[in-house]
């Protein structure tokens, strides 16, 4: 099987081993990223999760959660990323999706136009692309692309696993530790901050959402000047990620997560331009690769996967 040369930095599957790697870099997260939260036993969980999902003898997505490790080629994980094979099993998978209104009085000649935030499911069984964090010292020579890139190049290795949608949340526009959009619209409903939130959804699960959150649509008229701005604008941090799946031919059309608002996006999976122009080298392996600059090179399966930049 074909596989990267010593020293070379690699994508692989994450272990348990790489627990305390993994907590190192959520603590450099800076918090609000809720597929990777900085806490030992939630963590613990999802290598568990990952590790069982890769055991797995199915022909069809379920509920299953794929984590994958960047390291150095010198033994350090430096990244890391994930996949949901199937949003919206556990639980509902909520998002607002904007929509524009118009109100015309005739009476007083005066017509009013503005956008209305609804809170759907529109993503229920879609995969999830999600926990994408590099340290960093790493985030120069291409390193997050290829991390990025190495979530397409596995489900296009495993495609049975994966549903016929990919969609994408970012973390969302934040004032320090405070998000404008949750303190106008979930924080009152919720209590606390939107930190606090990610982190018991992450441990958790969102039934609390469903529990709380406002059920009617939101005219964002009437929010706060800060909090309509934040809605669909991604984090600071969240930018490459955000250029990179545009890059992938990802949409991006009003739909913004319920916390925070940053922008969700989505793709049909075999549209994404990685797994679409992905070429396999040999079948048998299998080992398939990215065309284009910056080729990626995937081999092997499930426990075995790797990949690496062609020299």
């Amino acid at each position: 099987m074909l596989a990267p040369r010593p020293g070379q930095p690699f994508v692989r599957m994450a272990r348990k081993e790489d627990l305390d790697a993994l907590l190192a870099l959520a603590a450099l997260s800076g918090g609000g990223m809720t597929n990777l939260p900085n806490d030992r036993a939630a963590l613990q969980e999802r290598l568990s999760r990952s590790e069982t999902s890769l055991d797995a003898q199915i022909s069809a997505p379920q509920d299953e959660f794929y984590m994958l490790a960047l390291e150095d080629g010198e033994g350090r994980v430096i990244g890391t990323a994930s996949i949901f094979s199937r949003i919206g099993v556990r639980w509902p998978f909520y998002s607002y999706k904007m929509a524009r209104v118009t109100h015309v009085s005739r009476g007083l000649d005066r017509m009013f136009s503005t956008n209305v935030l609804h809170l759907v499911n529109d993503f229920d069984g879609a995969t999830e692309i999600a926990g994408l964090f590099l340290h960093p010292d790493a985030r120069t020579g291409g390193m997050g692309a290829m991390l990025a890139r190495s979530r397409y190049l596995f489900i296009a290795q495993h495609r049975e696993r994966f549903g016929d949608q990919v969609v994408a949340e970012l973390r969302g526009w934040m004032e320090g530790d405070t998000s404008p959009f949750w303190e106008a619209v979930a924080g009152p409903f919720f209590g606390g901050g939107v930190l606090e939130a990610d982190l018991f959804n992450a441990m958790h699960g969102n039934q609390f959402i469903a529990d709380l959150m406002p059920r009617y649509p939101i005219y964002t008229s009437m929010l706060p000047t800060e909090a309509r701005e934040a809605i669909g604008r991604p984090h600071e941090k969240s930018l490459p990620a955000y250029r990179l799946l545009m890059a992938e031919d990802f949409l991006d059309d009003g739909y913004c997560d319920i916390f925070d608002a940053g922008p969700t996006v989505h793709a049909r999976t075999d549209q994404i331009r990685t797994i679409r122009d992905c070429e396999v080298l040999d079948a048998a392996g299998p080992v398939r690769a990215s065309k284009g600059p910056g080729r990626l090179i995937a081999s092997g399966r499930l426990r075995d996967f790797r990949l690496w930049k062609e020299d």
